[in-house]
């Protein structure tokens, strides 16, 4: 299965450079850091060094798992999500450290080949998502066997003759310490970015995409209050390519970017939380539609659907225009997908009801949405 990722991501690799090469981009294996607002100096593994020039400069670095180096031996003999497809041997017992979706998404993934697997949190899962649905989320992998550590810290690393990995860390309701054993401490407690001084090593951008220089761009995740998603990247740096060439004026909106958290059951979102709508609007300003639903497949397979649901928030006035979707369940990309199409065109609650759906999906549980939180009653969805 390693090898079957790695080939994956090799070809991956290649296709984009060979679409480089298509396009006539020079593709260089260096790293780079600034002389001045139009020059850039850049140095090879072998340290041979070269400058060039540009009218205009775009970081688009990303970034890389970081490790805690204030934490002894974590670096040491622990191990990042870029490196769980590239290790000679399985993982085995493993500790995740990190609530992050991807501390979330490896955990799913290591328990779903079997191994023992426990998650170690200092606060709260999914920071930044919806609460309600970050704890449905957990609820069902610690219901299929995943471990959870609740506040609690690590402290230090260290490694025993036997070759396993001693793990101490603190309790941060009461400040004790306990240990336990590992084979593999898995770090996924953030990125990192490249060496700024700006907020989170980031670097603030206007609606643009410049910096502070006007001609030095910046996109992705490098960038100060950006989703940290792939194609959100991707579709800024289109975007931006074709304002640098004068074929457009467009800039990219940020605003009900469609996400999905691909844990052992699905959490997919556009628009915003619960909490950030309340924050917003005002609690008395806003109606959740919600059900709990069982999906077919569940039904068939007599599995538990207990945290299978959806809520819609809308603004309680007028149209009702839909602030926030929010879907956990099978195929939870899929679904979310699709409804951010209308979050682009203005979707209300009342799009929802007036669209025929298409039985029998999970999907049309959305369509069929007609019971407000604030009503109190039973959200259980009973037949068809």
């Amino acid at each position: 299965m390693a090898k079957a990722v790695q080939n994956h991501m090799k070809s991956l690799n290649w296709g984009h450079r060979v679409q480089l090469q298509d396009k006539k981009v020079k593709y260089l294996n260096m790293k780079g850091s600034l002389v001045d607002e139009h020059t850039v100096r850049a140095v090879d593994a072998k340290g041979k060094e070269m400058k060039m020039s540009a009218r205009n400069i775009v970081f688009a670095a990303g970034g890389r798992p970081k490790y805690p180096t204030h934490v002894p031996g974590a670096e040491e003999f622990g191990i990042t999500s870029d490196d769980v497809f590239w290790l000679n041997e399985s993982p085995k017992k493993t500790l995740v450290v990190g609530a992050s979706y991807v501390a979330l998404e490896c955990a799913g993934f290591l328990a779903g080949i079997g191994l023992d697997t426990t998650v170690m949190v200092r606060r709260i899962a999914l920071r930044g998502f919806d609460q309600q649905m970050s704890g449905l989320v957990t609820v069902y992998m610690e219901a299929h066997g995943i471990k959870f550590s609740w506040k609690c810290t690590p402290k230090r690393v260290k490694k025993l003759p036997s070759g396993l990995l001693q793990v101490t860390w603190m309790d941060l309701n009461t400040t004790e310490e306990h240990q336990d054993t590992f084979n593999s401490v898995l770090w996924a407690v953030g990125e990192a970015l490249m060496h700024l001084k700006h907020i989170n090593g980031k670097i603030i951008v206007a609606a643009d995409e410049a910096t502070s220089v006007p001609n030095i761009f910046a996109i992705g995740d490098i960038a100060e209050g950006r989703p940290e998603l792939t194609p959100t990247a991707i579709k800024a740096g289109r975007l931006l390519a074709r304002r640098l060439v004068g074929r457009s004026t467009e800039l990219m909106n940020y605003e009900n970017v469609a996400t999905t958290v691909f844990t052992p059951l699905e959490y997919g979102c556009v628009g915003l939380s619960e909490e950030e709508a309340e924050r917003r609007h005002g609690k008395d300003q806003i109606e959740v539609y919600h059900a709990f639903y069982k999906p077919l497949e569940f039904t068939v397979a007599e599995r538990d659907a207990t945290q299978c649901y959806i809520k819609v928030v809308c603004l309680q006035e007028g149209e009702q225009r839909v602030l926030g979707l929010h879907f956990t369940g099978p195929n939870a990309g899929e679904v979310t997908q699709g409804f951010s199409l209308g979050f682009q065109c203005g979707l209300t609650y009342e799009h929802l009801r007036n669209t025929v759906r298409t039985h029998p999906t999970c999907a049309e549980e959305l369509v069929k949405l007609n019971i407000t939180k604030r009503s109190g009653l039973d959200a259980t969805v009973t037949g068809c």
